[in-house]
């Protein structure tokens, strides 16, 4: 059985994936698990700001603009 204690943690561990899974489902990028990933896995590099990752993420899902066919 798990303490009294644990259960706050697992409230911000629950509210925290369900934030995720929302901001997913409607396509918005996620930034803190970007940086946690370049941290992570390249540690020498400079993550991009906000402002670049995002335009990086709409460019990557939406293309240049031009109309595509199927």
């Amino acid at each position: 059985m798990r303490s009294l204690a644990a259960l706050p943690e697992a409230g911000r561990y629950l509210t925290r994936s369900l934030a995720q899974s929302l901001r997913l489902m409607v396509g918005l990028p996620d930034y803190d698990a970007y940086l946690s990933h370049m941290e992570r896995t390249h540690p020498g590099q400079t993550p991009m700001s906000y402002e670049a990752f995002f335009r990086e993420r709409l460019e990557a899902r939406y293309g240049s603009g031009k109309g595509r066919c199927c």
